[in-house]
């Protein structure tokens, strides 16, 4: 069999925790929780359409988004394969506008779960591949209900973080905090075997993903970073790019851990109301966690994110990460004064241009 020779999942878990002499396994039990979950919703996705599961609910959630069926039913997965296991004080899910309550008579842990229960799930009726994000986190107050409040931690007090990936194999995706690991899931033995031990993001790129069509609505200094990229071997950087784009938050992630890369969804112009458009508990915490534990940076585009204080449990945020000198040098254009608060516009942005700067200064 193809995983025969290789670790599992939790063989690689109780080697973490070996490390740990006073650990009691309570957070191991929760990542194999979620693990199974993700089994689970690895089949659900397989059978697309053979199991009736494609297209709208016909609700939406808390975000003001049509939910699709693969979404509730990811949810309602990920709520069955955790809650019986006594190790949480407490969920919170992209799908609830609270904390989900845990059922009355099973044991409170120390630990609380947020999780995206299917990233990308606008991509699922065109079998563009998907995935689960989770992040774990210790309760303020173990063995007994958290409180929203209990949930708003900087992703810096993580203690876990992944995501899995339902694709043309489905990859669970870790870390505890000493580096990210990948566990491939054979679908024979029903197991995660430990594939890709020692993930590591390298310092630079020449590949950006970001979504042109929010052109117009970009600040100056995430403007003049594409307009350099774009500009090729003939412009300030001398090295030609390639864009991409998935609009799956997990498989953008996947690219960049296994060869590199940046990503950039940036606070705009677009929604002014908003920091940005992603969700700091359950997507932009868990990848930041994942990417700087595989040495990239994770940042809000002026800073890590990590080091954000949550105000409320469905926050959004700007949100760009990837190979380290890249991010970093979008923080650098943020910083200087010229082009920090400038909206001048940039030669790709000129009315003769892809990118039309009459339509992007009309807003």
């Amino acid at each position: 069999m193809f995983g025969i020779d290789r670790s599992t999942l939790t063989e690689y878990l109780i080697a973490q925790r070996r490390q740990h002499p006073g650990a009691t396994g309570e957070l191991n039990a929760l990542i194999l929780q979620v693990a199974q979950a993700c089994k689970a919703i690895s089949r659900a996705v397989a059978h697309g359409a053979l199991a009736d599961v494609l297209g709208d609910h016909g609700q939406t959630n808390v975000q003001g988004e049509t939910q699709k069926k693969l979404d509730v039913l990811a949810d309602e997965i990920f709520l069955r394969a955790t809650h019986w296991g006594g190790d949480l004080a407490g969920m919170v899910s992209e799908e609830n506008a609270s904390p989900i309550p845990l059922p009355a008579g099973h044991a409170r842990g120390k630990y609380l779960l947020v999780f995206d229960p299917l990233d990308g799930s606008s991509n699922i009726d065109v079998n563009v591949a998907v995935g689960s994000i989770f992040s774990i986190l210790r309760a303020p107050t173990p063995g007994e209900d958290a409180a929203a409040a209990d949930f708003l931690q900087a992703g810096r007090h993580q203690v876990a973080a992944g995501y899995a990936i339902y694709g043309p194999s489905t990859m669970l995706v870790l870390s505890v905090g000493q580096g990210v690991a990948g566990f491939t899931f054979d679908p024979i033995l029903g197991d995660f075997f430990l594939t890709h031990p020692d993930i590591r993001i390298p310092e630079a790129t020449r590949e950006f993903a970001i979504n042109a069509s929010n052109a117009r609505f970009w600040e100056a200094p995430v403007r003049r970073y594409v307009d350099e990229c774009l500009a090729g071997r003939s412009g300030p950087r001398e090295t030609d790019f390639n864009m991409c784009w998935i609009a799956s938050l997990v498989a953008e992630t996947h690219r960049i851990l296994m060869r590199g890369g940046i990503f950039l969804y940036p606070r705009d112009r677009k929604e002014p109301i908003r920091a940005g458009r992603l969700r700091l508990l359950y997507e932009c915490n868990p990848i930041g966690f994942l990417v700087e534990q595989a040495g990239g940076r994770a940042s809000t585009g002026t800073g890590p994110v990590l080091e954000v204080a949550p105000e409320a449990l469905h926050q959004r945020i700007g949100f760009v990460f990837g190979s380290r000198t890249e991010v970093e040098r979008i923080e650098r254009y943020h910083a200087e004064p010229l082009f920090g608060g400038s909206e001048r516009p940039l030669p790709l942005f000129n009315s003769r241009s892809l990118f039309s700067t009459e339509a992007a200064f009309s807003q």
